[in-house]
């Protein structure tokens, strides 16, 4: 099956409603039956995957890149951060690659405001999904809005904007 393979990134500041956003759009297209992938950057590093103790947190300690592989599931834990290119390659089958963060990654982004607006998003913007808590007189011309409780608006706009890969 011929795959669309478009990729869009999300911004905005903590707990702004990216991840929900992401959800949202993530459960509608794969209920259309789109193969959707998520890459969530963790800039501090704070993301845990094992735990203590087991064996496959023994096997990292190595340092070792390690690869957990179940039946429904395999997990890899690479010692090394990635690029998108490399991302793209490892999970190669999808229709919509949906990448939460990574600002300097040059993608179509919907930054996601809720209360107030940080233009120091703007420059890395292609569109704001907000709510009514934030004036859309505020938002400049050059960057298109929708409607942060509406994943339809954000779906239809990644169909149009979205990085073909």
């Amino acid at each position: 099956m011929n795959k669309k393979r478009l990729v869009v990134a999300f911004s905005g500041p903590s707990n702004s409603g990216k991840t929900t956003a992401i959800v949202k759009v993530s459960n509608i297209l794969q209920d259309r039956g789109f193969k959707v992938c998520i890459i969530k950057h963790d800039p501090k590093d704070k993301a845990m995957f094992d735990r203590p103790g087991k064996d496959s947190f023994k096997f990292g300690e190595t340092g070792a890149d390690v690869a957990v592989v179940s039946p429904n599931k395999t997990t890899l834990l690479k010692k090394q951060t990635s690029t998108i290119d490399e991302m793209i390659d490892l999970f190669d089958d999808f229709d919509y690659l949906l990448v939460e963060g990574l600002k300097t990654l040059d993608l179509p982004r919907i930054s996601i405001f809720r209360n107030s607006l940080n233009e120091d998003y703007f420059k890395v913007t292609d569109a704001i999904a907000s709510d009514d808590t934030i004036n859309d007189d505020d938002i400049p011309s050059t960057i298109d809005r929708l409607n942060l409780n509406s994943p339809e608006d954000m779906i239809i706009w990644i169909d149009k904007n979205a990085k073909r890969v």
